[in-house]
């Protein structure tokens, strides 16, 4: 499902919520400890959604909710399987844009959490790239239908 890096982005159709559930459950399956999921998107795009299937998907514990006004959430592993550090960093940056976002995630010491963590970023497009030398965007699109559009592509910085 994730493409190779500089491989053709790849899309996938979600007609509603729980298929895009779904799909970030088989997202999750494919990921491991050390991977960063730079999640783009509109409000009510989804992101929320796909991360919650995305935490079933790697076996991970707790309840999945936006973490928006409290900009991260971590979720134990229940298992063998890596934890899932949920970002938000919608909220980042000041009401006025003036604070370096990309600081304000480096605060956070997430790059710390990738030995042992799947790293998820909601509107960490361009922002949270940094993280790691490879990292897998999703960007989601609502139509008008409420049908979702999920492209992937994996980035990879050298």
């Amino acid at each position: 499902m994730i493409p190779a890096p500089g491989a053709e982005p790849v899309r996938h159709e979600l007609p509603g919520v729980a298929d895009t559930e779904a799909f970030g459950e088989q997202l999750g399956g494919e990921l491991a400890a050390g991977d960063v999921l730079l999640l783009a998107g509109p409000l009510g795009a989804g992101k929320t959604a796909l991360v919650r299937g995305l935490a079933r998907g790697l076996g991970v514990a707790g309840q999945v909710a936006s973490p928006t006004f409290v900009i991260a959430r971590e979720h134990p592993s229940s298992g063998a399987g890596p934890a899932l550090v949920h970002v938000d960093a919608y909220r980042l940056g000041g009401p006025d844009g003036s604070v370096d976002v990309a600081a304000e995630l480096d605060d956070l010491d997430l790059d710390t959490e990738l030995e042992r963590a799947v790293v998820a970023v909601e509107w960490g497009v361009g922002v949270a790239d940094r993280l790691a030398t490879s990292a897998v965007e999703v960007v989601l699109e609502r139509r008008d239908d409420e049908t979702r559009v999920a492209t992937l592509r994996r980035t990879a910085r050298p």
